[in-house]
């Protein structure tokens, strides 16, 4: 087994499955719902897809040959909605999830063993694969949660529905990539 093919496997898969959730979550949200946040106190699914594109814009932009907190990075403008419609915040999100997957798939096994910045921290490849996973996870599970309190009684279940695991096993078992989303 070539264990840094196999790791880079599991990243972009685990990559990929979570931002399938997020994309078939916000498809369930009516369009003003998109800008809506739940409280004073948390954020609207808009700008948690805009804070996550343009975290991964800044990540893997020149991953391994600058700092993943780019100059230009106006982070606390992240946090602000200024999207006018759907189609001009799935452009962006998709914008910045291109730049990561071209980025992971560009990366030669010997690339794990570099170490790269972020905010003049010095991160192994490895870390930094997992930190930018797990924040992008966190925010996915926002976006999830959010989606479907907004979706309401309209909601379609994204993963095994309640009382389904019996017959979900049954019909996926030892079937490959049936158990991951």
């Amino acid at each position: 087994m070539d264990l840094a093919t196999e790791f880079m496997s599991a990243i972009i898969n685990a990559f990929e499955a979570n931002k399938r959730l997020a994309d078939r979550a916000v498809e369930q949200v009516p369009d003003d719902k998109l800008h809506v946040a739940l409280d004073a106190n948390t954020n609207a699914i808009a700008v948690i897809m805009k804070h996550v594109a343009g975290n991964l814009l800044s990540r893997w932009t020149d991953f391994l040959t600058t700092d993943g907190e780019k100059p230009g990075r106006n982070r606390d403008d992240e946090f602000v909605d200024s999207f006018h419609n759907r189609a001009e915040l799935l452009a962006y999100w998709e914008q910045g999830w291109a730049c990561l997957l071209d980025s992971l798939k560009s990366l030669k096994p010997e690339d794990l063993e570099k170490t790269v910045l972020i905010r003049g921290e010095p991160h192994s490849v490895p870390l930094a694969l997992e930190r930018s996973l797990g924040h992008t996870c966190y925010h996915i599970g926002q976006i999830v949660q959010v989606a479907r309190i907004h979706a309401g009684e309209k909601w379609n279940t994204l993963t095994i529905p309640r009382g389904g695991s019996q017959q979900f096993n049954k019909a996926n078992w030892d079937q490959k990539g049936k158990s991951h989303s």
